[in-house]
């Protein structure tokens, strides 16, 4: 377990979606291996989510392009020094076929999901706050209480035209995350301000203090300059405070 707390703020839009399917994913996984009737709808509830995502933008596309915007800055450091040629080439690899996949992948993704009549009354009922109760979806009801390897095959089927995509936003996001060094700083009175580099490509900005430490950090601003604020957690139900301390902690700001 890590003895730090790290907050990541999304530099434009796309990185700001993938990172909200990431998290989703995560959560659809998590109640994917759990077994209870509660595990199930859950899951359900987060694979309407993700789709719901998918709806509003053009993933793939989107997808496509950093991967792409990867492979260019992945082959430009193939000609800088000290570089692990093994590293880079598995990277590079991992990069093309994942492209790959992507451009193999016919028609709007997750579309198939929608031929399941059960999965369509789910959707159809799950904007009705309790709608999914077993008088509304007798057959959701009947479906919630077979064996375990039922219900995990019909989720896995229902989720698989995501795998690609969640592969590729793994991806994407492990190397952003690991393209800058962390920076120990100190935020004098729980105030700290970041200014970035207009002619680089900074994607992310990743805030860490150990969990030792009574405060949460506050991320603000655009690609420009960020400023970042440690507060106090109320204990009143009022709002929180900014610390009046000098805070110190460490700082990416990831580019690649």
């Amino acid at each position: 377990m890590t003895n730090k707390i790290t907050y990541e703020f999304p530099l434009n839009e796309r990185i700001r979606v993938f990172i909200r399917l990431e998290q989703l994913f995560k959560q659809f996984n998590h109640f994917l291996n759990g077994a209870s009737v509660w595990d199930k709808r859950a899951a359900l509830n987060v694979l309407l989510d993700i789709m719901t995502i998918f709806s509003r933008n053009d993933l793939k596309s989107e997808l496509l392009k950093e991967l792409d915007r990867n492979s260019k800055a992945l082959n430009k450091l193939a000609h800088s020094q000290g570089v692990d040629s093994e590293k880079l080439n598995q990277l590079l690899g991992e990069v093309s076929q994942t492209s790959k996949k992507l451009y193999a992948s016919s028609g709007k993704i997750g579309i198939h999901v929608m031929e399941s009549d059960l999965f369509q009354s789910i959707a159809q009922r799950s904007s009705i706050p309790g709608g999914t109760c077993s008088f509304d979806l007798p057959e959701f009801h009947y479906w919630l209480e077979q064996e375990e390897p039922i219900r995990l095959k019909d989720l896995q089927q229902w989720s698989s035209p995501f795998n690609d995509i969640r592969n590729a936003i793994d991806l994407i996001l492990n190397l952003i995350r690991n393209s800058s060094d962390e920076t120990r700083e100190i935020a004098k009175a729980g105030f700290f301000q970041i200014s970035l580099d207009r002619s680089q490509p900074y994607q992310l900005v990743k805030v860490s203090l150990d969990k030792s430490l009574r405060y949460f950090a506050e991320i603000s601003g655009g690609k420009h300059r960020c400023t970042v604020r440690f507060m106090v957690p109320s204990h009143d139900e009022k709002r929180p405070l900014q610390s009046s301390d000098d805070v110190p902690f460490t700082l990416s700001c990831c580019q690649f």
